[in-house]
């Protein structure tokens, strides 16, 4: 039922006029956690989230989207990390849920964070991949992207992918595709994982933890109420070479893609045979 639902929808997301956000976190997101930990500034250009041995905090987009490029400037909790997460993330509700990872690993002052991706689709995820950063995230604001669209699913840093999923239904492997997401962020305390397996905890001398957010951009088609934003009368500004809607990566950036991958990658799950002594999971067997 969901796949014929998708081939439905997909003629009109094909032609659909993308919906770009406003870049204003008073029009783009609702704080929804915290007890005024999160809050909004600077009439809706900043947001800050922070975290104290009390509770985290976290916000969420006011719209769902199906498929879409979606930025958001970060700039991580300095000094000692330890024991904290801050995750961007797009989730769709339910308990077969569709999932696209960022989650950021704090660590003692000095070592690196390690940021953290997954994929989930109709509930299963573990498909992780671990990347050390190539910059300091703590020190300045960069931009963490997400590209969604019926072929692949591309995670970038400053406009470098870092990571691609491809959509190989034909080979048995789900992909998201039918559910309409969310996108989140929170910052929270993981210390029983997030640091060395959980070895180090967090510094609760060093509370409150905060990290900050600037221009969150939203390109994509809108769910509501039953309804995408995008209809088969609406010009066609996503199908063309370098709309979201069918945009890949070109030589350039496979270049840089295979380069992040190959020095700064910490962890890949298509890698790890002792987890899968049964075998790697279909995609992972797919040049």
């Amino acid at each position: 039922m969901r796949s014929s639902w998708f081939m439905c929808l997909l003629p009109l997301v094909v032609g659909c006029l993308m919906t770009a956000s406003s870049a204003n976190f008073l029009n783009d997101v609702d704080i929804t956690w915290g007890d005024g930990r999160g809050k909004i500034l600077n009439n809706g250009q900043f947001l800050t989230l922070s975290l104290d041995k009390a509770s985290g905090s976290g916000f969420q987009s006011k719209n769902q989207y199906v498929f879409g490029k979606f930025d958001m400037q970060l700039k991580l909790v300095p000094g000692n990390s330890a024991g904290t997460v801050t995750t961007f993330y797009m989730k769709s509700p339910g308990s077969t849920w569709d999932e696209i990872d960022f989650e950021f690993l704090g660590n003692l002052s000095g070592d690196p964070y390690i940021l953290h991706t997954n994929v989930f689709s109709q509930g299963k995820g573990n498909k992780e991949q671990q990347f050390y950063l190539w910059f300091d995230p703590t020190a300045d604001f960069h931009t963490y992207s997400i590209l969604w669209n019926p072929q692949r699913i591309i995670f970038s840093v400053d406009g470098t992918p870092i990571r691609e999923f491809k959509n190989m239904e034909s080979k048995g492997v789900t992909f998201p595709k039918g559910q309409p997401m969310r996108l989140y962020s929170s910052l929270w305390n993981a210390d029983d994982w997030a640091t060395r397996g959980g070895l180090v905890k967090t510094d609760w001398s060093q509370a409150p933890f905060t990290a900050s957010y600037r221009n969150f951009n939203a390109d994509g088609c809108v769910w509501s109420n039953g309804a995408s934003s995008c209809t088969s009368t609406s010009p066609s500004l996503v199908s063309g070479k370098n709309g979201w809607f069918s945009q890949e990566l070109d030589s350039t950036a496979q270049q840089k893609l295979q380069w992040v991958q190959k020095n700064y990658m910490i962890y890949n799950y298509c890698t790890d045979f002792k987890r899968f002594p049964q075998g790697l999971p279909a995609e992972c067997n797919t040049s």
